[in-house]
């Protein structure tokens, strides 16, 4: 299957990079912006492609790798060009293959492929792709073809339906951006109390990264500690009172998370006052 990209951002280098190590028929990059698509193009040892119409072409899969918000702009450059037979994907986390409106008429099929990784990276993000999950959906008689493309590059995959698209994405952003968020709240207030941004660091690096293996390890019900679990009333009422602004609302709307856990680990216990306290 020869693959082509239109579009040179960081998933369009990383995902052209793997195919490339894993010897498949990687032709090369279009971009409206020609100095990305050429350095795409080189680093990844395959063609820039001057006009879209050729890459069209040459290609049997063309991956659209470009933001969300132009997806539906290259499509509607694209659908009338000869696609019959091809497979045209996109790689947005939030969107399904229907964006790809009308298809069926063109006698293409569409899928969208993403990868759940944050690709942070166009030089590195390559080499983490091969830890990552990437969800497909799609045509389903030509959907073998897209994930027999990805697992010939062992890369693990798994289908879900178009409807639950935009819920997925919002729970890959719980785990991977609002995690950001969070530990710049508690970066914050670390400050506040006179830590340096290098004890910062210091002091938050072994709570993140045992926490985060040990929920990895055991789940989440049984990786929970703290006041919360507790039932620590005394301690969460001093929290809420000591934080202030969008601090507290994100103590307070994950504490409520937390007591969730809690009273499904213990469900003996009385978190009848815990729960009022963080209602209020």
């Amino acid at each position: 299957m020869k693959v082509g990209f239109v579009g040179a951002g960081k998933v369009g280098y990383s995902l052209g990079k793997l195919f490339n190590d894993c010897q498949h028929n990687l032709l090369g990059y279009y971009s409206r912006h020609s100095s990305s698509a050429i350095d795409a193009a080189d680093f990844t040892k395959s063609t820039y492609f001057q006009d879209l119409e050729t890459l069209i072409k040459d290609s049997d899969a063309v991956f659209i790798t470009v933001p969300d918000d132009a997806i539906s702009i290259v499509w509607e450059q694209i659908k009338h060009m000869s696609i019959t037979g091809k497979m045209i994907c996109h790689c947005s986390g939030s969107l399904s293959s229907e964006i790809f409106k009308d298809i069926e008429e063109t006698g293409a099929f569409g899928f969208s492929v993403h990868p759940l990784l944050a690709v942070s990276d166009r030089y590195k993000s390559y080499q983490e792709l091969p830890k990552a999950l990437f969800t497909i959906e799609g045509n389903e008689k030509h959907i073998d073809e897209i994930e027999g493309l990805l697992k010939s590059c062992n890369l693990s995959t798994a289908r879900i339906s178009a409807s639950m698209k935009t819920r997925y994405h919002g729970a890959a952003v719980f785990a991977s951006n609002l995690v950001v968020g969070l530990i710049q709240s508690a970066q914050e207030e670390l400050r506040i109390c006179g830590f340096s941004d290098e004890q910062v660091a210091d002091a938050i690096t072994p709570l993140i990264v045992g926490n985060v293996n040990k929920v990895l390890s055991v789940g989440t019900k049984d990786a929970l500690t703290g006041p919360i679990e507790r039932n620590d009333v005394g301690t969460v009422k001093k929290h809420l009172n000591t934080f202030d602004g969008n601090n507290l609302d994100v103590y307070r709307i994950l504490s409520r998370k937390a007591l969730e856990i809690a009273m499904d680990k213990h469900p003996d216990s009385d978190y009848k006052a815990m729960e009022q306290l963080l209602s209020s």
